[in-house]
């Protein structure tokens, strides 16, 4: 299998940067993406089976892995829920997998979504994870929208190795994460 582009472009460019801008640390202290969860809710399965088949063979397309089915934890009146529904569908990608994704993903699916100004710059947990949220399914090309059976939202993390989310943030920022520009108004202005 030849080299995913983006793991060459961290390895060869983001890594060396990086690594500089940290003070020449060994290779190991610098942050990497370590894995990429993709999820997708499916809450509406209860009531027919087709669902979690259809909505399967969408994130595996996507993906080109098999998802696993994920299931309610607790019951909840309120939703008609019991414990040990399957809720969701998700899949963990690594290595190689995660690497052509995330080349997809900047490259390819994000510049169709109407409009697009960049991804939220505020998507970090306190891990140094990025959480991106995607309204349709539909937007991604390996998707035929005759076989979509109702738009659904996609949910992306970016786990990284670091808990600083500066850190985090430069680094994604390097690899070609399409952040949303600051606002200039807000920043102060250092030129007279």
């Amino acid at each position: 299998m030849k080299k995913p582009r983006l793991l060459t472009h961290y390895q060869q460019k983001v890594l060396p940067t990086l690594k500089k801008e940290m003070g020449n640390v060994p290779d190991l202290a610098v942050p990497t993406l370590e894995k990429i969860v993709v999820s997708i809710g499916v809450g509406d399965a209860t009531k027919d089976k087709k669902i979690i088949d259809l909505n399967a063979q969408f994130l595996a397309k996507i993906t080109g892995q098999k998802p696993i089915i994920t299931k309610a934890k607790k019951s909840i009146a309120t939703f008609g829920l019991r414990k040990g529904q399957p809720i969701g569908l998700k899949v963990t990608l690594r290595k190689e997998k995660m690497w052509s994704f995330l080349d997809r993903l900047i490259n390819i699916v994000l510049p169709l979504v109407r409009d697009f100004q960049g991804v939220s710059r505020t998507g970090f947990d306190k891990n140094g994870n990025y959480n991106l949220g995607l309204k349709e399914q539909i937007i991604f090309p390996e998707v035929d929208y005759e076989e979509v059976d109702k738009k659904r939202g996609v949910r992306i993390t970016l786990v990284t190795t670091t808990s600083d989310v500066k850190l985090s943030r430069r680094l994604l920022e390097l690899l070609g994460v399409p952040f949303k520009k600051e606002n200039p108004t807000n920043r102060t202005s250092s030129s007279n």
